[in-house]
């Protein structure tokens, strides 16, 4: 990634690539910051800062926003700890209870159009209900495209649609809208020092075991004393362990539409599990 300063404020003394379009980028003032570069730093970037709250996990404050290049705090790396990952599933559940103003909302003044990784996610506000609008916006559009482009067969697409006409008896009891990170897979979570930041978010309104699901989903340090400290601090309802794999469907379904039939596996597995537990 070649870094030009205007937007830095001063010259780059050197560079480092992150990944998924992102750069360590040491300043000749002293600084380390992340420059990323993409068509989604915009929403990134009004992700985080909807995400910023008091007793929420730490993100990376946005320093500069330009075009399709975001610059944002550096976060020095540390080590997973038992006690850190319990203070993250606290401060999880804070953000949560935050809330949103629908299913589907995306963080204020936002287009409908947004990202989840490098895949294409709308964030269309819904009714009182998650079931519809999980089913609608965020199972049906990826498995649609899974099926068009080979990567689910007609039989596999038939099972997962089984799971969407019987949502709203396997959603568990009505909740409301949560503010989700959205994309909080384990490699969204940068360990420092003292604490579990959160980056790169998909942020929307949602239902917030879809958050803790996708924690599991990829294996998270220390996950039992997240969800321990969360569930002491938020409550989760009756069986909610029973509807990970439910939850798990769209980020399962937007790894398919990505990277291809490798995840056609255990997208449908996900998708039996559902079916089974209830």
């Amino acid at each position: 990634m070649i870094v030009d300063s205007p937007i830095l404020g001063c010259a780059v003394r050197r560079s480092a690539p992150l990944g998924g379009g992102a750069a360590r980028v040491e300043l000749t003032d002293g600084r380390t910051v992340v420059v990323k570069e993409g068509a989604g730093v915009a929403a990134e970037a009004a992700g985080l800062r909807w995400l910023a709250v008091p007793k929420g996990p730490p993100v990376p404050a946005v320093l500069a926003l330009a075009g399709a290049r975001l610059v944002t705090e550096h976060v020095p790396p540390g080590r997973p700890s038992a006690t850190a990952a319990a203070e993250f599933g606290r401060r999880l559940a804070a953000l949560h209870a935050e809330g949103a103003p629908a299913f589907g909302a995306g963080p204020p003044e936002t287009p409908v159009d947004a990202w989840i990784g490098r895949a294409p996610m709308r964030n269309v506000p819904s009714g009182p209900e998650w079931a519809p609008w999980y089913a609608e916006h965020r199972v049906t559009p990826y498995l649609r495209t899974a099926r068009d482009s080979g990567d689910l067969t007609g039989a596999e697409t038939a099972l997962i649609e089984r799971v969407c006409d019987r949502l709203p008896e396997l959603a568990g009891p009505a909740e409301p809208p949560a503010r989700l990170h959205g994309d909080l897979w384990s490699g969204n979570v940068l360990w420092s020092t003292d604490a579990a930041w959160v980056i790169d978010p998909a942020a929307h309104g949602g239902h917030r075991e879809t958050d803790l699901a996708m924690l599991a989903l990829f294996g998270c340090p220390h996950l039992d004393e997240v969800l321990a400290a969360y569930d002491d601090a938020a409550r989760l309802a009756p069986g909610w362990r029973d509807r990970v794999a439910l939850h798990q469907l769209f980020p399962l379904l937007v790894h398919v539409v990505l990277f291809g039939r490798g995840y056609a596996g255990q997208t449908v597995a996900a998708a039996r599990a559902t079916l089974d537990g209830c």
